[in-house]
């Protein structure tokens, strides 16, 4: 049997010029409503998978392990580690998790691997027997960032995942990892960042896909949206059509990573070919195979 359960870790508030990158305002704003400096709602939402006794958590989220200044700076809103606390609704810890894939390691969705922030307190790794699952060049990347997302990584997060001896480095291109095994497929994109691996899990009635930054919310799977955080946003918008026309044909479904309040949708196309949602599930997803 295999259980797939959504959990929302702390949220976000973000330019909503940046999240939208050249769409013009009065077109974004009718998807995401801005408040007086311009910031739309973001989550920072994970997967859980549930199969053959393990439990698999795809991305953590931004965490709380930012200083209360850089909380500000970033617009997190909770002081909590909010994805603690879901784990904990659904009768598990951090120590329960097996595996954690991470599709990049961005702070917003690797930042939920670290404690809660406490003054004069060093960076501390949560999950303490879990097998951290990355892309390799998305870890080299980070290893050696460039000065474009130098910021966007945490350097005491790569150090304590190289030393931790649970790190598993997925080649570029790769289908899965043998800690995986079947039932798992992995999809690749460069347009956002280089490197990042996006898992898919089987499921009876069609794929589920967690897209990460490359479809980041219901508003992105229309093809032209891009962020201007993207770093080959032309790419970006090939990749994104590609695996599309994919998840169509197989009747597949995204889950959304940073989208408030729409968990999930299944794929469609209309007449004139273009993209969109139907099944859609806010907040919390949970299915059951």
């Amino acid at each position: 049997m295999r259980i797939l359960t959504t959990l929302l870790g702390n949220s976000q508030k973000l330019d909503g010029g940046a999240m939208f990158g050249n769409a013009p305002k009065a077109l974004w704003q009718r998807w995401m409503q801005p408040d007086d400096e311009n910031r739309i709602d973001l989550g920072c939402r994970t997967l859980l998978v549930q199969e053959d006794g393990r439990n698999i958590l795809v991305e953590t989220g931004i965490g709380a392990f930012f200083s209360p200044q850089m909380k500000d700076r970033f617009g997190v809103q909770e002081q909590r580690h909010v994805l603690l606390d879901n784990l904990q609704s659904v009768g598990l810890g951090h120590a329960d998790i097996d595996v954690v894939v991470l599709t990049h390691l961005h702070f917003d969705h690797a930042g939920g691997l670290l404690a809660a922030w406490q003054d004069d307190q060093a960076a501390k790794l949560l999950f303490p027997k879990a097998r951290f699952i990355v892309g390799e060049c998305q870890w080299q990347r980070a290893c050696n960032p460039h000065s474009r997302d130098r910021a966007s990584y945490i350097p005491e997060l790569i150090d304590l995942l190289e030393t931790s001896g649970r790190l598993e480095l997925v080649p570029a291109g790769a289908s899965s990892s043998p800690t995986l095994g079947t039932g798992w497929r992995f999809h690749w994109s460069d347009g956002h960042t280089p490197g990042l691996m996006l898992p898919e899990v089987a499921m009876p009635d069609g794929p589920v896909l967690f897209p990460s930054d490359l479809i980041p919310g219901a508003p992105w799977v229309h093809l032209p949206i891009t962020m201007g955080y993207d770093r080959f946003p032309e790419g970006l918008i090939e990749e994104k059509e590609a695996l599309l026309a994919d998840l169509v044909a197989r009747n597949g479904r995204l889950v959304f990573t940073h989208d408030p309040q729409t968990a999930c949708g299944r794929v469609v196309r209309d007449a004139k070919g273009r993209y969109g949602l139907a099944e859609t599930s806010t907040n919390l997803l949970r299915l059951t195979a």
